[in-house]
Order: C-alpha cells, then sequence, then structure tokens
C-alpha cells in the first residue's frame, strides 16, 4: 500500500459501501472502499430475497421508513437507466385468519402514514383470480401494486464500477484487524495500513465490531439467518405476485416469489444465530419452508428444487437503522436488514450529509461516467436471442450454462470488465452461470478454465 492519506474509506463492500462510494465519486475527494472478501457484494448483500420495496410496512417515521421510501424511487430510476433487470410484479399481502384480514386495514394505513397509498384491499375471490395456485383458505389480501422484484446482485457491481471508473480505490482481500484514531485515522489490514480523514463503517454483520475498535458500543448484531428454496424455472407459471405473509416482530415472514431469473422462491426462515459465518442450510429450516410452502402454494412442494441457500441479516436489538455520525470523523451505517438493498441509493446520500455535517468539504462535483450492465434478467432480450449482437460477436450464440443459456460472450465480458470476478460464485452473479438446475455439473469446467486463463 502507498502512503496516500484518502478523503474518507469505506469498510465493507456490500450494497450499501458500495452505493455510498459510487455517491462519494460524484465529488474530487480520495476514496478507498475496503472488504475483506475477494469480491464486491460477497456478504450479506449477496443472499437476498431481491424485492424492490416500497417501504409500506415500514415503523413510520423511522429512518428506515424514509430512507426506503427515498431509495425504491432512486433505485427504480438507476435500474431503467443502466439496464438492470426489474419486474412489475406488485405483491399481495394475504391473510390466512380473521386476525389476519382485520389487520389488513391497519396495514393499509400504515402504508398511507409512510407516503405509500396505492395498495387496495381486495377480496378472497379477487385474491384465487389473481393466484389461482394458492392454497386454500385465503381470506382477502392487500393488495400493493409497488412493489417488484430486481436483480439483487448487478446493482452492487454497477454502483462499484462507477466509482472505481471515477477514481474510487477498491481494496479487496482487504480485513481490518485494528484501528489507530487521530487527526487521520489509520486502519491497519491484512494487506497493510490505510490512512484516511474519515471512516465510515459499512461492515454489515460486522460493523459492531469495527464499532468496537473505534471503542464504541451503541449496538451489538446477531446473525439472523434466513434459508431459502428456489424452484426450478418450470415453476414460474403458478405465482405471478410476490406473495406476502401479515408480518411478525421476527420479521415479514416467508414469502412466495418470483425472481427476475424465472425462478420462484420459498423463505427466508428467521433464526438468530451466535456464529456469523453459519450460512448453511439447516433440516430444520428446510421443513418448517416445506410447512410454510404447502399452505401458501401447495402445488409448488410438488417441482423442482434448482438450489437452497442460506444468508445472514445483520440484525440489532434496535429496530430501526443503526446510521450515525461520531465526533473523531467516524460514521456507522448498522443494522440494514434486508432493506438494505431498496434503501441503498437514499443511505448513500444520507451518509454524505452526516460527512458533510461533520467537516468535510465535498469539492468539486463531477459528473459520473455511465455505464450499461449486461441484463440477467429472463423477461427481456438475452444475448442468445439476440441476433444483432450475435452477428456482430458470435460467442454471444455459444451456451456455455445451459441451464441458465449463459454465454461464452456474457462469461468473457464479465472477466474483462471493470471489476472482475475471482471464484465461480461471482462469476455466476454477473452472468447465471452454473447457477441453474444442475448447480454447474455440465459448464463449471469450462467456467474455471476461463476464469484461471484470466
Amino acid at each position: 500500500m502507498s502512503n496516500k492519506t484518502y478523503d474518507v474509506a469505506i469498510i465493507g463492500a456490500g450494497v450499501v459501501g458500495a452505493a455510498i462510494a459510487r455517491e462519494l465519486s460524484k465529488h474530487d475527494l480520495s476514496i478507498a472502499l475496503i472488504d475483506a472478501a475477494s469480491d464486491v457484494g460477497d456478504g450479506t448483500s449477496k443472499a437476498n430475497t431481491a424485492i424492490l420495496h416500497t417501504g409500506f410496512d415500514m415503523v413510520p417515521g423511522s429512518l428506515e421508513s424514509r430512507l426506503v421510501a427515498r431509495g425504491y424511487h432512486l433505485l427504480r430510476d438507476y435500474a431503467r437507466e443502466v439496464g438492470i433487470a426489474v419486474e412489475e410484479l406488485g405483491a399481495l399481502l394475504v391473510a390466512w385468519s380473521e386476525e389476519e384480514l382485520a389487520n389488513l386495514p391497519k396495514l393499509q394505513a400504515k402504508a398511507v402514514e409512510n407516503g405509500y397509498k396505492d395498495s387496495v384491499i381486495i377480496s378472497a375471490a379477487d385474491v384465487y383470480a389473481r393466484e389461482a395456485h394458492l392454497g386454500k383458505g385465503a381470506l382477502g389480501a392487500l393488495f400493493v401494486p409497488g412493489e417488484w422484484i430486481i436483480d439483487p446482485w448487478t446493482p452492487i457491481v454497477a454502483f462499484a464500477t462507477q466509482a472505481k471508473l471515477s477514481g474510487a480505490q477498491i481494496r479487496l482481500n482487504t480485513k481490518v484487524t485494528g484501528v489507530s484514531v487521530g487527526d487521520t485515522h489509520t486502519l491497519h489490514t491484512s494487506d497493510g495500513d490505510i490512512t484516511a480523514r474519515y471512516v465510515i463503517n459499512a461492515a454489515g454483520l460486522f460493523s459492531d465490531e469495527i464499532d468496537g475498535v473505534f471503542g464504541i458500543k451503541d449496538f451489538t448484531v446477531v446473525a439472523r439467518r434466513g434459508e431459502l428454496m428456489v424452484f426450478d424455472k418450470l415453476s414460474r407459471t403458478l405465482i405471478s405476485h410476490i406473495i406476502l405473509p401479515v408480518p411478525s416482530s421476527m420479521g415479514k415472514g416467508v414469502l412466495v416469489s418470483p425472481t427476475v431469473f424465472g425462478n420462484i422462491m420459498l423463505g427466508p426462515t428467521a433464526q438468530n444465530l451466535d456464529d456469523k459465518s453459519a450460512s448453511g442450510s439447516s433440516e430444520d429450516g428446510l421443513k418448517f419452508l416445506r410447512e410454510k410452502g404447502s399452505k401458501i402454494a401447495p402445488e409448488l412442494l410438488d417441482e423442482e428444487i434448482t438450489a437452497i441457500y442460506a444468508g445472514l441479516r445483520a440484525s440489532t436489538e434496535h429496530s430501526d437503522f443503526q446510521i450515525r455520525a461520531h465526533e473523531n470523523r467516524y460514521i456507522t451505517v448498522g443494522g440494514i436488514r434486508s432493506t438494505g438493498l431498496t434503501a441503498s441509493m437514499a443511505i448513500a446520500e444520507h451518509v454524505k450529509e452526516l460527512l458533510v455535517a461533520g467537516g468535510l468539504s465535498l469539492g468539486a462535483t463531477k459528473a459520473l461516467p455511465h455505464v450499461s450492465m449486461p441484463n440477467l434478467g429472463e423477461a427481456f432480450t438475452r444475448p442468445y436471442q439476440d441476433e444483432k449482437a450475435i452477428a456482430g460477436n458470435n460467442q454471444y450464440g455459444e451456451i456455455i450454462c445451459h441451464c441458465e443459456r449463459a454465454t461464452r460472450g456474457e462469461v468473457i465480458d464479465a472477466l474483462d470488465s471493470t471489476i472482475p470476478p475471482t471464484n465461480l460464485g461471482g462469476l455466476g452473479r454477473r452472468t447465471r452461470a452454473g447457477l441453474g438446475r444442475c448447480q454447474g455439473f455440465y459448464c463449471h469446467s469450462e467456467l474455471r478454465k476461463l476464469l484461471e486463463k484470466k
């Protein structure tokens, strides 16, 4: 590492850290985006339920409510600008009991209080007219047309790409092991020392630990495991909306939702763990999901399962985001749960405001370079279907991953990109290659050859 002193160092290159780096890159600042992993978005951010939330069911008046509502519009417009896949499905918050049915007007009133006025209470007959394959016993639902599904991986790469093209330094495989606090802060890392005038802690599951090395103890992160089942693309016609339960104190509960990749997803569970690395699935979790799924959409359980995975959410003892500036030019961005994807760009704006309030001079404003991201959405034209693209480069017509129909051209584009993947997981998040029903049995050998060649 050089002896350079950065204006801002951001710890954590998930969706929030990458969004902050992008936002600050609009100004004449020197920025370091740091992560212990070998790729951006390789932690909590890669295991998201992939919903673009309106914020209709947030706690009114909370910081999370405000930032999700603002972030919804920012990310929606950004996705359209750079080509990130979004499908405008709408959600049904289904009532399965008289108590839940009685709560629907309260949830609708909460949505209005949160600034969302388009929800509608519909009858059981209307529910089944929209979703014929739901299980028996639905009594009604709150229809929320603005709840959409989104590709959860590409925004992270897009944010980080724009930041890097604007001059930000992205330091991967760089774990923070300690800090020396002073007029400037020195982060001691596994790849040498990094010195910065301002430090932002966007470390997700480890944000409380980073707070600790700065002498701060405002919250404790508990890893909340969410297990999910992903069903084969042949199941996609069974469900056409996001099917949500009436939420509980442990979260929004188990949902059934299509994905932009053409699958159906069932989950997540919500289990608090002491181990922040325990991202494996469990027999009890899968049994629980099957029980829930048998009530919500019983026909779905007859379909083939493509994948099972688990994500760890950064839950704290507080119900709201934990974003605050401290006196020593240090900002904590903690307690960001699954709504962090939607809120990410608004969180970045908010953090920039805190930095300015803390004395950071932003300097001259500059335009971010335009980026055009690869479309991973099944509802849109993929490269293997694009005759014009194939005519320009026949590698877009050469399918490597037949399950996901990912082409050699897409893989090479990812490997040649500004922030290339360093492993098969990162390559899959950029191209879908290896993520289909055979889980790479057919294509991993060729993908690994290409990866290792680069």
